[in-house]
C-alpha cells in the first residue's frame, strides 16, 4: 500500500467515521423512506464514472430512491481504453452496482453508457440529454412521443451528487434540471481504491471503502490479464514519478502531435513501449529544448514513421493547430500538447510509411475505422476536434 493511499485511509478519526454512520442512518430514516408517499422526482440522474462504485456511490443511489421512483446512473468514460484511470467496461461498472443491492431494487437503476467527449462539452451535454430522454420514454408507459426534459412539465426530473473536487463540474451545466446534493462522505474515493489495487492488490482495499460484493468482484477480475498488464503500467508510473521526486515543483511536459490525413486515412503508430504499449497513437513526442513546436512535431512525425512527403510540403500542408491541455490526459505527470493537422492532398497513392524510434509500426489506417478504445490516452479526441477543422478545398 503506498504511503499516499495509507495516509488518506488513517485520516478518517473515529469521529468522521462516526459522523459518517449518522448522516447515513439520517438518510435511512427519512420520511422518503416510507414508500406510500409520494416521491419528489420521477427520475434522479447520478453521473459518475464509478472507477470502481464505492460506498459512498452506493449511499447516493440509495438517497436517489429514497427521493425519486427510479434513478438513471449515468456511467461515463465508455468506450475507451482501459487506463489506470479508468480500468473498468460499462458491462463490469454496471455488474458491480447491480451486486452491492437486492435483485428487488435491480429494476429501479437504469443504466446509460456515456462516451468522453474531451475538448467538446456541448457534444457531451447534448449526447447525455438525448440519451437520458431516450432512457425516460423507453420507461414511460404509452411511451409518449411528444415528452421534452425542459422546465420538468412532463416529468419530474432532477441531477443528484456531490460536489467532490474539480471533476465535477458538470454539476453545473444542467440549469434546467433541478438538483439534490448530498454531502461526500470523507476518505471513501474511487481513487483510493485504484490506487490501492494497482499498487499492493486487492486484499490490502479497506473494507470501509466498497462493499463486500465489489470485493469479490474484483477478486475475479484481478485474475484476468487486463488487471496484469495494469499492474505493470501502474509499477512504470511509479518509477516514472520517481524522477521527479526530488523537483521542487511538479512537472510539465510540452510534447506535439501530427494529426495527418489523406485520402480519408490518417496516419498513426502503434506504440512499442509503456505507457499504452501496443496502442494506436498520433506520432508525436517530446519538444527538445531548442525547437519550436511546428520542429518539435516534424521531427517527431520523421523519426517515428519515415514518412516519404518532403518537409517543404508537409509545411504547406499544415491548416490547423490547437494546444490541448486536461490535466487528467496523461498518467506521466502535467503534459500539455499541441496536434498539428496536416492534410496531405493530390496524390492518390498513400505514402509509404514504416514504424521507427519508439514506434512499433506506422500505418495508415481509414478515419472511419477509428475506435476510441484502440487509441492512446486522449487521442482519439483530439482527433475528433482536428478533423472538424479540416479544410477539403
Amino acid at each position: 500500500m503506498t504511503r499516499k493511499t495509507l495516509t488518506r485511509i488513517l485520516d478518517l478519526t473515529q469521529e468522521e467515521i462516526q459522523d459518517n454512520a449518522r448522516r447515513w442512518q439520517e438518510m435511512m430514516d427519512s420520511k422518503s423512506l416510507n414508500k406510500h408517499e409520494p416521491k419528489k422526482y420521477d427520475y434522479l440522474v447520478f453521473i459518475g464514472r464509478l472507477q470502481p462504485p464505492t460506498l459512498a456511490h452506493k449511499r447516493i443511489i440509495e438517497r436517489a430512491l429514497e427521493l425519486s421512483e427510479q434513478v438513471i446512473l449515468v456511467l461515463g468514460s465508455c468506450n475507451s481504453a482501459r487506463t489506470l484511470r479508468n480500468p473498468f467496461t460499462f458491462v463490469e461498472r454496471k455488474a458491480m452496482v447491480l451486486s452491492m443491492f437486492d435483485a428487488v431494487m435491480h429494476d429501479l437503476i437504469l443504466f446509460v453508457a456515456q462516451d468522453d467527449y474531451t475538448y467538446q462539452d456541448e457534444k457531451w451535454l447534448i449526447n447525455l440529454h438525448t440519451k437520458v430522454k431516450a432512457t425516460i420514454l423507453e420507461n414511460i408507459p404509452g411511451n409518449a412521443p411528444n415528452m421534452t426534459l425542459h422546465g420538468l412539465s412532463d416529468v419530474r426530473i432532477g441531477l443528484i451528487g456531490h460536489s467532490k473536487d474539480d471533476t465535477s463540474y458538470y454539476l453545473s451545466m444542467f440549469p434546467n434540471w433541478a438538483s439534490e446534493n448530498v454531502s461526500a462522505f470523507k476518505g471513501v474515493d474511487a481513487t483510493t481504491v485504484r490506487d490501492t489495487l494497482f499498487t499492493s492488490g486487492v486484499v490490502d482495499i479497506d473494507e470501509r471503502l466498497v462493499s463486500e460484493s465489489v470485493l469479490d468482484w474484483l477478486r475475479e477480475w484481478c485474475k484476468t490479464p487486463y488487471y496484469q498488464t495494469l499492474m505493470a503500467e501502474q509499477a512504470f508510473v511509479t518509477k516514472y514519478h520517481q524522477q521527479w521526486a526530488n523537483s521542487p515543483y511538479p512537472p510539465m511536459f510540452v510534447t506535439t502531435d501530427a494529426v495527418v490525413v489523406q485520402s480519408g486515412h490518417i496516419l498513426l503508430v502503434k506504440r512499442g513501449a509503456m505507457p499504452g504499449k501496443g496502442m494506436w497513437a498520433l506520432p508525436g513526442g517530446y519538444l527538445n529544448p531548442k525547437e519550436t513546436l511546428e520542429q518539435g512535431m516534424l521531427r517527431e512525425l520523421r523519426e517515428e514513421t519515415r514518412l516519404k512527403v518532403p518537409e517543404p510540403v508537409l509545411q504547406g500542408s499544415i491548416q490547423a493547430r490547437e494546444t490541448f491541455d486536461d490535466p487528467n490526459r496523461s498518467p506521466r505527470g502535467r503534459t500539455i500538447t499541441t496536434a498539428f493537422l496536416i492534410h496531405l492532398k493530390g496524390q492518390r497513392v498513400l505514402p509509404k510509411v514504416k514504424g521507427s524510434d519508439d514506434a512499433a509500426h506506422a500505418q495508415w489506417v481509414p478515419i472511419a475505422d477509428l475506435r476510441a478504445e484502440e487509441l492512446f490516452e486522449d487521442h482519439y479526441h483530439i482527433i475528433q476536434v482536428m478533423l472538424g477543422k479540416l479544410r477539403t478545398t
